[in-house]
């Protein structure tokens, strides 16, 4: 019995598919299936109600009117489930609300001038967005998306690769012109390094010089909670700053910041991602809508 219930779906499914494709064979190929294992199906189905839907002969097969009212039936169940399923995920318009933690650099830089596009496409969507460097628990902060910098711990999250950027160190022309142009990574000792106040996974500026790799401890008389503000001090002629290329670029372009020590970049980059939470089953279409638009339109580069 729980077994027949079980297969109902396929029950239906397989005997409209027989009936439209007017055959055991064409429906057995159509369902990739073969005819003997069709032909168990569909007596398995009149056993279990009791009644004849079919009347066979060698040439071809007929109705009986219980297999018509069966037919109907099944055509309008089979509907219905599809419409179901296509208004819970794809079909019906995405709406509610997404809560999403990132960095003030990424907010600025690339998820603020893209917001306006999102809301056309999705005017019933609210995105409720939180700026912080730090890591977030999402399941203790009850957020759906997190954008994140750097290797990917081992966890039950689920991660979008939104692009890469390499670093480079700037300074404003204000204050190289006060303290001088570093030239060796060894000037760096004499200079105010802007860097943040909370624990990063990596010790210090990673450099390279003379074919060695440089590690550079970050301790200069500013320290930060995020990205953006070192941007901004960097930009006022506080100090030098390590920063994501993206994040800088109209600023040396526009003369604000200039690039300091080019040749000791070792070209290493900082990988974005947009991470969730993946456990539970499918996520809600308001999620998905967000994640998809960030993978066309939220890339870092």
């Amino acid at each position: 019995m729980a077994r027949h219930e079980i297969n109902r779906f396929t029950e239906m499914e397989v005997f409209v598919t027989v009936i439209e494709m007017g055959g055991f064979s064409a429906g057995a190929r159509q369902v990739r299936l073969t005819p003997s294992a069709i032909s168990k199906l569909i007596a398995r189905l009149e056993a279990r109600l009791g009644t004849r839907l079919f009347n066979r002969s060698t040439r071809q097969f007929q109705l009986t009117p219980e297999g018509c009212t069966f037919y109907e039936a099944a055509k309008r169940i089979l509907a219905d489930l599809s419409e179901a399923e296509q208004r819970a995920s794809q079909g019906e318009r995405p709406a509610g609300r997404v809560r999403i933690s990132t960095s003030a650099s990424y907010f600025h830089h690339v998820l603020a001038p893209i917001v306006p596009q999102f809301m056309a496409l999705y005017p019933a969507v609210t995105l409720d967005i939180s700026l912080t460097d730090a890591l977030v628990d999402l399941l203790a902060e009850r957020t759906d998306i997190a954008i994140r910098t750097g290797p990917l711990k081992t966890s039950s999250l689920i991660a979008r690769k939104l692009g890469e950027t390499a670093r480079t160190i700037v300074a404003a022309p204000s204050y190289l012109e006060q303290y001088g142009q570093p030239r060796h990574v060894a000037d760096l000792k004499s200079h105010n390094l802007l860097g943040f106040s909370y624990v990063r996974s990596e010790p210090g500026w990673t450099l390279s010089e003379d074919h060695h790799s440089v590690v550079v401890p970050v301790a200069g008389r500013v320290q930060i909670s995020d990205g953006e503000g070192v941007r901004r001090l960097a930009v006022a002629g506080a100090g030098l700053a390590m920063l994501a290329d993206f994040t800088v670029r109209d600023d040396v372009a526009a003369g604000r910041l200039a690039p300091v020590l080019s040749h000791c970049n070792t070209g290493d980059t900082e990988v974005f991602y947009a991470v969730y939470i993946g456990e539970g089953g499918p996520l809600p279409t308001r999620i998905r809508v967000v994640l998809d638009f960030l993978s066309e339109h939220g890339k870092v580069r």
